[in-house]
């Protein structure tokens, strides 16, 4: 991301969807959703409420980032290409030094 931002290049945009790049985001979203289920199967919650109630907050929070995401993408569209880069190093190397043992919360 960083790279991509101070670059000059033209981004190319590519607005095909095809079968290569939907089937594993297809499988990814089973497992994470076969996930869910199962933790559900543990849980004696009623079924109907947790889906709605996940359902709705998900929609909610998704249409929020959409637009947060534009507004912010025309305004700020390098800056936030940077810090998004700089918060997911970040983010990887807090992950890495816990499972290293060299940093504990």
């Amino acid at each position: 991301m960083i790279r991509e931002a101070c670059s000059d290049e033209e981004d190319k945009v590519d607005d095909s969807v095809t079968v290569k790049v939907m089937v594993p985001l297809a499988v990814a979203t089973s497992i994470d959703a076969l996930a869910a289920g199962v933790t559900f199967a543990f849980l004696n919650v009623s079924i109907l409420w947790a889906v709605s109630f996940i359902g709705v907050i998900t929609f909610t929070f998704s249409m929020i980032g959409v637009k947060v995401g534009n507004v912010f993408g025309t305004r700020y569209q390098k800056k936030a290409e940077i810090s998004g880069g700089i918060i997911l190093i970040l983010l990887g190397t807090k992950i890495l030094l816990e499972h290293l043992g060299l940093l504990t919360f």
